[in-house]
């Protein structure tokens, strides 16, 4: 697989380095006083500032939850996933939506969360009982 590049905005790089390096364990590649690039899970994402940016601040009905729109993440393994749900718990970071799993016992059974970044960029985070189901319909 190919991996993507995202670019999005954040009002404090330093807050953006502690949050994307130090919390959730991505590599940092280059940077500038403006901007830093790092490695999500071999996908390149990059933090620019932007001091007026703001939250979209808009939702959709999923499940009987409000999922934020727009939000980016990555589809982990089952085990990743728990392992970083306890660590964000442990980190004190509040979710928008807190860790659950969708479709138990269906087609399509996985696990999801959301959470924001300290810009308020939302976040999924999501992992799959069997990989094989990512795109399954029924």
């Amino acid at each position: 697989m190919q991996p993507f590049h995202l670019a999005f905005p954040v009002h404090d790089l330093a807050a953006a380095r502690a949050f994307y390096g130090g919390l959730l364990g991505c590599p940092e590649g280059r940077s500038s006083d403006h901007w830093i690039d790092f490695d999500l899970r071999g996908h390149q994402i990059v933090a620019h500032l932007d001091s007026a940016a703001k939250p979209a601040g808009i939702t959709n009905p999923v499940d009987g939850h409000d999922v934020p729109v727009p939000h980016f993440g990555v589809v982990l393994e089952w085990d990743d996933w728990h392992a970083l749900a306890d660590r964000l718990k442990a980190a004190g970071i509040g979710f928008g939506i807190a860790p659950y799993i969708r479709f138990k016992g269906e087609v399509g059974e996985q696990a999801t969360m959301f959470f924001y970044d300290p810009s308020g960029n939302a976040l999924e985070f999501k992992a799959f009982r069997d990989p094989g189901q990512l795109f399954a319909t029924a």
